[in-house]
């Protein structure tokens, strides 16, 4: 028997059965009726025009649904071609006017009321068939007994065999009586191709398809095309998306057995894939394979977008239908579940890439658009936001109407809907008084509005100002409070940063040029800023006190401040040093009584000997004056640096932890340098060079 529509179309799911199908034999056109009808086809084919509708004076024929079946219509046993089977399924339409008072009274029946109960309605059935490029149209007579019929009952069916198609068609049917007394039925299917059928052995266009098999490895889907060496074929990939549109994806023209590698990103639902061979009128034959795949069904909702159409339409642009359902909800922007709005937006379904329009006022950048499928949110856009800026901080007021004019308002909150004037502890709980205000001042903007209820956006900038202006102001009065605490705290630390750190310049005095070195090395250092001490520039307070309460005042204050005392070697010092070492201090009035260095090795030579010198001298020597490996082992324990090729280490150590940095203390050095240049160029002059006086340095008032 011939298979109906809704079994084909189990034949043609994901893995496509065999059916076998009936067969009619020779090219003959038929019709054949339901008992207790007769019919007749009209030979030859006629124009398609249905007219307009006219009204029907007496009881009339219609067609009330259409029904179809696959035949093959066979030339020879394996020489078929695919056909359509119709069915009318026809009712009566009208009635006829009862009989008068004369039958009432027992007289007799009117003669003209018996014939037509005698008498058979008859109807002309057009059939109009379309499949690109061909249409054809058939006409159908059909008589029924007029006492057989019942006004609005059907009365049986008349089938037509057949029309042939090209196998994957497309194919649209029309029915109407002639003259047309209704809309015509019509009815649209997509046909099988070789995939789906007996077709191998029983139409011969099919047998030269390229077959086409789907594996998979891994991530990657493969098509494997099994054809001969030398055949030329095509395939395309495209989007069978809604109501029968087609977008093509790929194609390629292609020659023997092939391998065709799509990355799993590709894959949709409807991806669908058509294959035939190059030969004039070729059947194509397209398979669908990906339909139940869960790979290609979740590439399809990242496919998918949300569109905004203003005013007030939107859409949902996806490759494939798909089913789904949105609403509305309201997004807040301190975070968290967009708060679903019952109204005015019902959970409704959705059709793809088809515009649709939101009942709304007007829009608001918080108002969202949730998608839904199987109950699973699948998409999430606050479409307004690109049109009208940024979430707001606004709140929704839902206004519901009841019966008798009653209404009920309350705040829409991550917590629920909270009635104003309620004790919550919520925001719009404490503002509930206020927001009633605004509303009825009119400065919330009406969203929704029908007969059961409204939505409002009111503003909450001005509450949130009032609110930070507080805190602003309350952080502002600490911020003063802890400031002049920190000026109490940090007041002797102050001081102490503003005061310039101290170096006590030690240094034995060999002969003036050394001494006029000293001096410029010390005038140097001034201008760094350093508070520079030195006898030289120190020589009445020297004779006054003596050199060594003049070095152990020095000393101690040098050190408080955190200063450094400087031991600055020369052949003078090394010998006075290996001197006190060996043979310990030398007899009183051996030295200059302006001489500190000598008399401070009483106290610089135990503190390095107790390793207590670390953090408060620095060595220096001049490497054009001196070896390194002069300085006595002892004093080598803590840092010994050169003059002036170890400068910027030389004035790090002075300056301590406030030394600048790197670039700042190149610069210091350069300026050091050059300072130190003309002074450093006099001690080098061969013996009997005349010299000058020695350097003036800022204490000279005190010399004597």
């Amino acid at each position: 028997m011939p298979v109906p529509w809704f079994l084909l179309s189990l034949a043609l799911g994901p893995s496509p059965m065999v059916f076998s199908l009936e067969r009619i034999v020779g090219p003959q056109n038929a019709a054949r009726c339901s008992p207790g009808l007769s019919c007749h086809l009209r030979e030859g084919d006629m124009l398609c025009m249905p007219g307009s509708i006219v009204s029907a004076l007496e009881p009339v024929l219609v067609p009330t649904r259409l029904q179809t079946e696959l035949v093959l219509r066979c030339h020879q046993e394996t020489d078929c071609d695919l056909c359509v089977s119709v069915a009318v399924h026809l009712a009566v339409h009208g009635h006829w006017e009862e009989p008068g008072d004369k039958e009432q009274f027992g007289r007799a029946t009117d003669p003209e009321l018996e014939e037509r109960k005698n008498a058979s309605l008859q109807a002309h059935v057009v059939l109009s068939f379309q499949a690109y490029p061909t249409s054809r149209c058939v006409l159908l007579e059909v008589q029924v007994l007029a006492a057989l019929l019942q006004p609005g009952q059907p009365v049986g069916s008349v089938v037509f065999d057949c029309f042939e198609a090209a196998l994957g068609a497309e194919v649209r049917i029309w029915s109407y009586t002639q003259p047309r007394y209704q809309k015509e039925l019509n009815f649209t299917q997509q046909l099988p191709d070789c995939s789906g059928l007996e077709v191998r052995d029983s139409i011969q266009s099919c047998s030269a398809l390229p077959w086409l098999n789907v594996s998979t490895d891994g991530e990657d889907v493969h098509l494997l095309l099994d054809v001969s060496e030398e055949q030329h074929f095509g395939i395309s990939l495209y989007w069978n998306q809604t109501q029968g549109s087609k977008t093509h994806r790929w194609h390629r023209n292609l020659t023997g057995p092939q391998t065709i590698t799509l990355n799993h990103t590709d894959l949709v639902p409807c991806l669908c894939i058509q294959v035939w061979p190059l030969e004039p009128d070729s059947v194509r034959t397209s398979i669908c394979p990906f339909k139940s795949d869960h790979r290609a069904r979740r590439n399809l909702w990242r496919a998918a977008q949300l569109q905004l159409l203003p005013p007030r339409g939107w859409r949902l642009n996806a490759p494939c239908s798909l089913p789904a359902e949105a609403t509305l909800c309201w997004q807040a922007p301190s975070g968290g579940p967009c708060q679903p709005l019952v109204p005015p937006l019902y959970r409704e379904n959705v059709t793809v890439n088809k515009d649709l329009e939101f009942p709304l006022l007007k829009g608001h950048p918080n108002l969202c658009v949730q998608v839904s499928s199987w109950e699973k949110l699948e998409l999430q856009e606050c479409l307004w936001s690109d049109f009208l800026g940024p979430l707001k901080d606004d709140i929704l007021l839902v206004e519901t109407r009841g019966p008798q004019d009653n209404s009920s308002l309350c705040a829409l909150e991550p917590s629920g809907c909270t009635p104003l004037l309620s004790r919550a502890s919520t925001r719009a709980a404490r503002l509930g008084k206020q927001l009633l205000q605004d509303l009825k001042s009119g400065q919330c903007m009406k969203l929704w509005d029908d007969d059961l209820g409204a939505l409002w956006a009111c503003p909450m900038d001005k509450y949130i100002h009032q609110r930070w202006a507080l805190v602003w102001l309350a952080c502002l009065l600490l911020v003063a409070v802890l400031f002049l605490l920190l000026l109490l705290l940090k007041k002797d630390h102050v001081k102490a940063a503003l005061r310039a750190r101290a170096a006590l310049l030690l240094y034995s005095a060999d002969d003036a040029g050394f001494e006029r070195l000293v001096g410029a090395l010390a005038s140097a250092l001034c201008q760094l800023p350093l508070r520079v001490v030195v006898d030289l520039w120190s020589r009445r307070e020297v004779s006054a006190q003596g050199p060594l309460a003049w070095f152990h005042a020095q000393r101690l204050q040098t050190l408080q401040e955190g200063g450094m005392v400087v031991l600055l070697f020369s052949p003078g010092a090394v010998a006075l040093c290996r001197e006190w070492l060996q043979d310990g201090a030398p007899p009183p009035g051996e030295h200059s009584p302006h001489d500190a260095f000598a008399a401070s090795l009483s106290c610089v030579l135990p503190d390095f000997l107790q390793g207590r010198a670390l953090g408060r001298y620095v060595g220096a020597y001049f490497d054009s004056l001196l070896c390194p490996d002069a300085v006595p082992a002892l004093f080598r324990a803590g840092p010994v640096l050169a003059l002036p090729s170890q400068l910027p280490d030389f004035l790090r150590a002075l300056q301590g932890p406030d030394a600048p940095g790197p670039w700042r203390l190149a610069d210091m050095a350069e300026q050091v340098s050059q300072a130190l240049q003309p002074a450093l160029d006099s001690c080098l002059r061969p013996p009997g060079t005349e010299e000058t006086g020695l350097e003036m340095g800022p204490e000279l008032e005190n010399r004597t």
